[in-house]
C-alpha cells in the first residue's frame, strides 16, 4: 500500500508539471521580449537584479518586484545562474545574474548560434499556436489542424505572407546553423568527392552557404519555392534556383535535405525521393538527409523532443510526421534507396545514416536521435 501510495502522488506530481509546462514557455517569452540575455551579455559580468531593470526599463513604471519574481522563475528551471556573494545576506539586491549553457541560446547576437528564431515561429507566431486548439479534433475526425485553424495550409500563407514567410525562413536558417556545424564535424569527408550539391527545400540557403564554404571544390545550388529563392541574399559559390521538389529536381551529383521529409506524408516523401534519384547519377549519386528517427521509449538526450516534434508535425503540417527507423526504411525502399547506415552527429539532428539502392548511396542526417542516409 504504501508503494501505490507513493506511486500516486508521483503520478499526481507528473500531472501537475504537465499542466503547467505552459508556464515555462511563457516565462522563456517573457525573457526573449525583455532582453534579459542580451542584456546580461552587455554587460560582459554578472548583474544585479537593478541593473537588469535599467536596461530592461522603456518607462519610470517598471515594477522589479514583478522582474524579481521573473528571474527567480528562470534560476529556478536553470535557464539563468545566479550567485550571492554575501552568504550572510538575503538581500536580493546582492544577488548577480549570469547567463549559463541555457541562456546563451537566447542570444540574439548574429554571431552567436541561437535558437531564438525557432522560438519566435514555433512558439509565438500566432498563426502557428492557434492550431494546436485544434488537435483533438483533427484526431477524431481527421484533417489536418492548421487547416481546421485557418482554412489553409501552411505552405499556402508563407507564399503571401511575407512576413510569415521570413519568420519562417529565419527559425530555418538558425537551425541550419547549429547542424550544419555539428556535421560538418563529424562528417570530415563528406563531401570530398562531389563536384555538385543541390540542398532541396534549402531556404534562405544557409546550410549550403556553409557546406560550400567548408568545401571549396562545391558548387553549390539552393533549390526552394520561387518566393522562398527571392529572398535569399547572395553567397559565394551558391546558386539560388526556384521550383518545385515534387516536379522536378535539379541534375546533381549530390542531394542534401535537411528538415524536409518530416513535413510530408508517406506517399509525398516517396514522390521526392524518386524525383531525388533521377537528379543523381545512376552509379555515384548520393543524398544527404537531415532529419529524426523516433526512439520511443529512449532516454537519450534529445529522444523527449523527436516525440515531441511529432505532435507539431502532427499539428502543423497534413501528412507531416516524425518516423521510426522501420518508417524510414519503408519510405526509402519505395523512393528507390534500399540500404542504410546510422552516425550520430552532435546537435538535434544528430545522426547520419545511408541508405543506396543496386546503384546509387543515399545518405543522412537525422535530428532527434539518429539519421538514415
Amino acid at each position: 500500500m504504501a508503494n501505490e501510495a507513493e506511486a500516486m502522488l508521483r503520478g499526481q506530481a507528473e500531472i501537475w508539471q504537465c499542466m503547467f509546462h505552459f508556464v515555462d514557455s511563457i516565462a522563456l517569452k517573457c525573457a526573449l521580449d525583455l532582453g534579459i540575455a542580451d542584456i546580461i551579455q552587455a554587460r560582459g559580468c554578472p548583474i544585479t537584479l537593478s541593473q537588469i531593470a535599467n536596461d530592461v526599463a522603456s518607462s519610470p513604471s517598471l515594477d522589479i518586484a514583478h522582474l524579481s519574481r521573473l528571474m527567480r522563475f528562470l534560476v529556478h528551471k536553470k535557464l539563468f545562474d545566479a550567485t550571492n556573494p554575501r552568504s550572510d545576506s538575503d538581500s536580493e539586491e546582492e544577488t548577480l545574474y549570469s547567463l549559463n549553457h541555457c541562456s546563451k541560446w537566447l542570444l540574439r547576437d548574429p554571431q552567436q548560434l541561437s535558437l531564438v528564431p525557432l522560438l519566435c515561429l514555433l512558439q509565438y507566431h500566432p498563426l502557428l499556436t492557434a492550431p494546436y486548439k485544434f488537435l483533438s479534433r483533427s484526431i477524431q475526425e481527421g484533417g489536418n489542424a492548421f487547416h481546421m485553424a485557418h482554412g489553409r495550409e501552411l505552405w499556402d500563407f508563407a507564399s503571401v505572407d511575407p512576413e510569415l514567410n521570413k519568420v519562417f525562413n529565419d527559425g530555418m536558417e538558425c537551425t541550419a546553423r547549429i547542424t550544419i556545424k555539428a556535421l560538418i564535424s563529424e562528417y570530415k569527408h563528406g563531401f570530398d568527392c562531389i563536384g555538385s550539391l543541390v540542398d532541396v527545400g534549402g531556404g534562405t540557403g544557409a546550410s549550403i552557404a556553409e557546406i560550400v564554404k567548408a568545401y571549396p571544390h562545391v558548387k553549390g545550388t539552393n533549390f526552394d519555392l520561387p518566393h522562398v529563392v527571392a529572398t535569399a541574399p547572395p553567397c559565394p559559390g551558391v546558386n539560388h534556383v526556384g521550383g518545385d521538389m515534387f516536379s522536378n529536381i535539379p541534375a546533381t551529383d549530390a542531394i542534401f535535405m535537411k528538415w524536409i521529409l518530416h513535413n510530408w506524408s508517406d506517399e509525398d516523401c516517396v514522390k521526392i525521393l524518386r524525383n531525388c534519384r533521377k537528379a543523381i547519377p545512376e552509379k555515384t549519386g548520393k543524398i544527404v538527409i537531415v532529419d529524426t528517427i523516433l526512439q520511443p521509449g529512449g532516454d537519450g538526450l534529445f529522444d523527449n523532443i523527436g516525440m515531441a516534434l511529432d505532435l507539431v508535425m502532427l499539428t502543423l503540417f497534413g501528412g507531416g510526421k516524425e518516423r521510426t527507423e522501420l518508417e524510414w526504411k519503408k519510405i526509402l525502399n519505395e523512393g528507390g534507396f534500399v540500404r542504410y547506415n546510422i552516425i550520430k552527429i552532435p546537435a538535434f539532428q544528430k545522426e547520419l545514416s545511408s541508405v543506396a539502392s543496386t546503384a546509387a548511396q543515399l545518405q543522412l542526417f537525422f535530428s532527434s536521435s539518429a539519421a538514415i542516409g
